[in-house]
């Protein structure tokens, strides 16, 4: 049977490429901190042991601005937050190459962390609402963009340092850049009790005050237990991929970060087909098979005889991880419609909590065995994604209303 054509209102296009525009403006500012790191390192003159503190001290304030967030979602819609957040992270990302010392840096990381969390998950909320305006799977394509972002601004960043362009001079333009993003969206963002759905944007004394009592936690809780294991497992690539390749084998480092450029590349490039593979078999098929495929990949990694099936495991990794995190989300903003965004704050909060225990762990068993051991934990993580790729099937009531082309 064909699935019928829907009709995307001119409205709903102008979102969809706003959104599209915040999330590939996310990973472009995430990218200005990341690619200055060991600029900001010496600058700073903060030893190894105080950056990790840093990095731990950013990941917990991200966490507390997602948690607050959702509340805020929940109460004037996500078109509003999603703009104060991205124009807050515009105007953070220059503090952190203008600290000197190791409080002005933390003061500038916890800050730029805390409006990190929030774009994070506004912006997911709002990728929700408009998805189910199209009624057919978007989410993985954003995802995609914010992969660009990332690329595109690490690009701009070795290129101005080639040029030996003005590291201050380079970020401040990126703000700028920033707000004129955040700005411009602003117009075509979905409205709360316009474009959102009634239920998303009404105002929180209307509904009920025990959220938490009033939706499914069984399910809530294991998509957040999903998204923990997911973001595990993608953590782990980030922090170990290359280190892997080139500890296990003896290879350059140059091949050490090939082995992670090539598993970004896949899991970027997978990013934009996921979506009409999830149209046509469903998005517990697209999260079961993908954590299989992830799982396959990281075998052949951790039981690789030469460096190049270890780059070739680490690339089909990054192919099978590639549209799992963006099944979750969806799933997750569509789970309720009275406080979708303190849903989604919560799957996402466990996602990002994840993603910096993942590597921690790796490297806590790696150190007592060999790091080809640690990454049995992402292994074990995709097992239990597979397991519990059921959680993401939609109800029934709202399948049949997205195959009959109604809204949800």
């Amino acid at each position: 049977m064909t699935r019928p054509r829907i009709a995307v209102a001119t409205t709903d296009r102008r979102a969809r490429v706003a959104v599209v525009a915040v999330f590939a403006l996310n990973g472009f500012l995430a990218a200005m901190w990341v690619a200055h790191i060991p600029v900001i390192v010496a600058r700073t003159g903060v030893s190894a042991d105080q950056l990790g503190a840093l990095l731990l001290l950013l990941g917990g304030s991200a966490f507390v601005g997602m948690q607050l967030c959702g509340p805020i979602i929940d109460r004037w819609g996500s078109r509003p937050t999603t703009v104060l957040a991205a124009g807050l992270l515009s105007l953070v990302i220059i503090g952190p190459v203008l600290a000197d010392g190791l409080v002005s840096l933390a003061l500038a990381l916890a800050a730029f962390g805390f409006a990190n969390g929030a774009l994070d998950v506004s912006m997911n909320a709002q990728a929700v609402a408009v998805e189910r305006r199209y009624r057919r799977p978007i989410m993985s394509s954003f995802h995609g963009f914010f992969s660009v972002g990332s690329l595109l601004g690490s690009g701009i960043v070795a290129l101005t340092l080639w040029l030996d362009v003005g590291v201050i001079a380079t970020v401040a333009a990126s703000a700028v850049f920033g707000l004129f993003v955040a700005l411009a969206v602003s117009r075509d963002l979905l409205v709360p009790g316009v474009d959102e759905d009634a239920a998303t944007a009404a105002p929180i004394g209307d509904r009920p005050s025990r959220w938490w009592h009033a939706i499914d936690r069984r399910r809530l809780l294991t998509l957040a237990a999903v998204a923990f294991a997911l973001m595990l497992a993608e953590g782990t690539a980030y922090d170990w991929s290359a280190l892997h390749v080139v500890e296990t084998f003896g290879t350059p480092e140059s091949v050490g970060a090939l082995t992670f450029g090539a598993f970004s590349a896949a899991m970027t490039l997978a990013r934009f087909g996921i979506d009409p593979i999830a149209a046509a078999v469903g998005p517990m098929v697209v999260v079961r098979a993908g954590a299989l495929i992830g799982l396959a990949g990281m075998t052949v990694a951790v039981l690789a005889p030469a460096a190049g099936w270890a780059i070739a495991g680490w690339t089909i990794f990054g192919i099978g991880l590639a549209g799992l995190i963006p099944q979750i989300f969806t799933a997750a903003g569509n789970l309720t419609q009275e406080a979708s965004g303190r849903a989604i704050s919560l799957v996402v909060g466990c996602g990002y909590l994840g993603m910096l225990a993942g590597p921690a762990v790796v490297g806590f068993i790696g150190s007592r065995s060999s790091l080809g051991v640690g990454l049995v934990v992402a292994i074990a993580a995709l097992v239990f994604a597979a397991c519990a790729a059921g959680v993401v099937r939609p109800s029934a009531d709202a399948a049949d209303r997205q195959s009959r082309g109604m809204p949800h």
